[in-house]
C-alpha cells in the first residue's frame, strides 16, 4: 500500500505549483515497477496524486503484455500487463450499466470507446477496436492510479494494440528517455518561476474577482429591470381591467334602458 515515505524524497511543492509540472497533465510514461513504487502524501489520496520524487503524476502510460484476462464482476473486468519491469499491472476496465437506452446512445459497452466486454454463457471476451485481446497481445494503456486493496492498479481510460515489435521497442524508449530525462531529476523551480507563478495566480484571483462583479452588475440589472417589466404590465393590465369595467357598465346601462 502507497504510504507517505517516513522521510520525504525530497521537497514538495505547494499544490498551485503542481500544474506548472512537467507531469501533473500529461500521460507520464511509466514502467509498472514505477507504478507500485509511487508514493502518496496526505491530503491528496482522494485526489489521486502520487508522487515519483516530488513529480505530481494522476495519468500513467504502460506498455506491456496481457498475461491475464479476468471477469471480476458484472461492473468490471481486468486486463494484467506485464511490461519486464518485475511487475505486473492491473487495468481496471468499468463496464456501462447494460439497459436499452444506454446501449442506443454508446459505441461500447465499456467507458472506453474502443473496448468492449462480451460476457455470455461460456463466453468471455474483451476487444479493443474489434479485434479480440489474448494473452501475449502486446497493448500501450492510459489510465489514472487507483488502489484496491492497498495495490496499485490503473483504470483504463485509452488503449490501443501494439502492433509491431517496432512499436512495442519504440514505446519502451520513449519510457526510458522519459525517466532519464524527467522522472530521475528532482522538478525544481527556482524563486523566479515561483514568483511568476503567483502572480500569474494573483492576476486569475482578480480576474475571476472582477468576473463575479460584473456578473452580481447584470444580476441585479436584470433583477431591476425585470421588477420595472412586471410593474409596467402590472399597470397595464391595471388599466385594461379598469376600462373592461367601464365598457361592462355601460353596456349593462345600456340594456336597463
Amino acid at each position: 500500500m502507497s504510504k507517505q515515505p517516513s522521510e520525504r524524497p525530497c521537497r514538495l511543492y505547494p499544490a498551485y505549483c503542481f500544474p506548472y509540472s512537467p507531469t501533473y497533465n500529461g500521460w507520464v510514461k511509466l514502467a509498472a515497477a514505477d507504478v507500485h513504487a509511487l508514493w502518496s502524501e496526505e491530503g491528496f489520496q482522494s485526489q489521486n496524486i502520487y508522487f515519483y520524487l516530488n513529480h505530481p503524476i494522476r495519468y500513467v502510460r504502460v506498455v506491456g503484455v496481457v498475461v491475464a484476462i479476468d471477469d471480476i464482476t458484472s461492473k468490471y473486468s481486468a486486463l494484467t500487463l506485464d511490461d519486464g519491469s518485475g511487475a505486473t499491472i492491473e487495468l481496471k476496465i468499468v463496464r456501462r450499466v447494460t439497459d436499452q437506452q444506454s446501449s442506443e446512445t454508446c459505441s461500447s459497452n465499456t467507458t472506453i470507446n474502443n473496448v468492449n466486454v462480451i460476457s455470455q454463457f461460456g463466453i468471455f471476451e474483451i476487444t479493443v477496436d474489434n479485434v479480440n485481446i489474448d494473452i501475449g497481445t502486446v497493448l500501450k494503456a492510459k489510465g489514472t492510479i487507483s488502489e484496491f486493496r492497498g495495490v496499485k492498479q490503473l483504470e483504463l481510460k485509452r488503449v490501443q494494440i501494439v502492433s509491431s515489435t517496432d512499436e512495442e521497442a519504440r514505446a519502451w524508449l520513449d519510457g526510458a528517455a522519459f525517466k532519464t530525462e524527467v522522472l530521475s531529476n528532482k522538478w525544481r523551480i527556482t524563486s523566479a518561476e515561483h514568483a511568476i507563478i503567483k502572480a500569474k495566480i494573483k492576476a486569475e484571483k482578480k480576474k475571476a474577482k472582477e468576473y463575479d462583479k460584473r456578473l452580481r452588475e447584470y444580476e441585479i440589472k436584470r433583477d431591476e429591470y425585470e421588477a420595472a417589466r412586471a410593474a409596467h404590465e402590472a399597470k397595464r393590465e391595471a388599466k385594461l381591467e379598469a376600462r373592461r369595467r367601464k365598457e361592462d357598465l355601460m353596456m349593462n346601462a345600456g340594456a336597463l334602458v
